[in-house]
């Protein structure tokens, strides 16, 4: 095959692999939902979930879609009372969280939503959702460079005032749980 020929097949195939913002109406449906259930509504969760879900089937290839699919499967843990599927519930959330992660590294430039940039949007979902899991999933530190990643990032300042203060939020929380 000749190699021009070769760049552009690779090249289509980039193409058709780049993740695109979701419309804005149908994220903000499922944030909803999201926010819902972060605030303890346990009823939803399984629609955060779903919601996300539906969304990452249109776009699989969408880091920010993965890492919410992600949170809201490791929120299914707290749905339950049986042992081990808290635990494979959360960990499948946080293995969906490694894999935008992976997927963020090679998408450039992430899809915005909500008006903020999808690298931050990113980062900071997964670095909530590992902070929330329990100590020995040994995920804290991790949580909290993911975190400090976004107050530090350039493009902090010009995110939505709302984004701003909800992690400047966690980060004091964060604060005050460490000695």
């Amino acid at each position: 095959m000749k190699p021009r020929r070769i760049l552009a097949l690779l090249a289509a195939a980039l193409l058709a692999l780049s993740a695109h913002a979701v419309p804005d109406d149908k994220f903000q449906a499922a944030f909803h939902r999201f926010k819902q259930a972060a605030a303890g509504d346990t009823g939803a969760v399984d629609r955060a979930a779903d919601a996300f879900g539906a969304l990452l089937k249109e776009e699989p290839a969408n880091p920010v879609l993965q890492a919410y699919a992600g949170a809201t499967t490791a929120m299914r843990a707290k749905t339950t009372v049986i042992p081990w599927k808290k635990l494979s519930l959360a960990e499948d959330g946080l293995a969906q969280i490694d894999k935008a992660l992976a997927l963020a590294a090679t998408a450039r430039p992430l899809p915005a939503q909500r008006g903020t940039p999808g690298e931050l949007e990113l980062k900071y979902v997964a670095a909530s959702t590992m902070l929330a899991v329990p100590k020995f999933m040994n995920r804290g530190s991790q949580g909290a460079k993911l975190l400090e990643e976004v107050v530090k990032s350039p493009s902090f300042a010009s995110a939505p005032a709302g984004f701003r203060t909800e992690v400047e939020s966690a980060r004091a929380k964060l604060r005050e749980v460490k000695p």
